[in-house]
């Protein structure tokens, strides 16, 4: 009877008494838990570690600020890639127009020259043709004088015409009719055609003679110096550049090419 007494006491203590009433033979009696509780408590999980957001374009620039001056390229890779590739990104877009516009002025500034120098050329040309039709028309006519001949044989010889320029060139050299210093541009012109037909020495006699009209003639000096070179006669060569810097100390030619002659003798002696 005690013991039953005991265990209705117990239980009219109420859900919230931790202790239970032990007798001889009995057992513990677990306090019941009240309803939707529970008595053993939850383990706590461990809280997430907080991710690290990545930097928007935005903070790029922020980013790269914190940055010390003397960090290196791969240091702000490897700390920052996010946000370092979204600042490039940034950048390319920035520079992708101006760049585009600085590549369109290049490429329109190129093709204006190339436009101006083909429709010079072709202004050039036309303009040859016609004074090569109206000359030849007097020749024909049996009206030309010598000085249409030298202006004919010096058209043939800007078309590269070199055997009719020859033959054009010797009739006005014969009828030479002007000054004698003027006759010294036949004789250059001559031994131009002769030296672009390879015959090399008849272009080394016509430039002496121009020379000789005209001691001061600094482009017959000149060609008379390459054509000495052509035949590796680089002594007389060296002595036209020479005389080509006694008239012309600045010419950039003769400057060149006596540099040269003068190597030539040295490797050969």
């Amino acid at each position: 009877m005690r013991l039953t007494a005991r265990m209705l006491a117990a239980t009219a203590a109420g859900p919230l008494q931790r202790r239970a009433v032990a007798a001889s033979g009995s057992v513990l009696l677990a306090p019941r838990p009240l309803p939707g509780s529970c008595l053993c408590r939850r383990r706590r999980q461990p809280a997430a570690a907080p991710t690290a957001a990545l930097p928007s374009t935005a903070a790029a620039s922020a980013v790269l600020e914190l940055v010390p001056s003397s960090a290196s390229l791969e240091q702000l890779l490897s700390t920052h890639p996010g946000a370092t590739a979204a600042l490039l990104g940034d950048v390319a877009e920035g520079l992708e127009a101006p760049v585009q516009l600085a590549y369109l002025l290049t490429l329109m500034g190129f093709l204006v020259v190339g436009a101006f120098l083909v429709v010079r050329q072709v202004l050039i040309r036309r303009e040859l043709e016609e004074a090569a039709k109206v000359l030849g028309e007097r020749v024909r006519s049996g009206e030309a004088s010598s000085e249409d001949y030298f202006e004919l044989g010096v058209i043939l010889l800007r078309k590269k015409l070199y055997t009719q320029a020859t033959k054009n060139l010797e009739r006005a050299q014969k009828s030479w009719s002007g000054e004698p210093e003027e006759l010294a541009q036949v004789h250059n012109a001559l031994g131009f055609a002769f030296f672009n037909m390879e015959k090399v020495d008849p272009a080394i006699s016509q430039y002496r003679k121009a020379v000789e009209l005209q001691p001061g003639y600094v482009t017959a000096w000149n060609n008379l110096g390459d054509a000495y070179e052509r035949k590796k006669q680089y002594a007389p060569a060296l002595a036209a550049y020479r005389e080509v810097l006694t008239y012309a100390p600045d010419n950039k030619v003769a400057q060149a090419r006596s540099e040269y002659c003068r190597t030539r003798i040295d490797r050969s002696a």
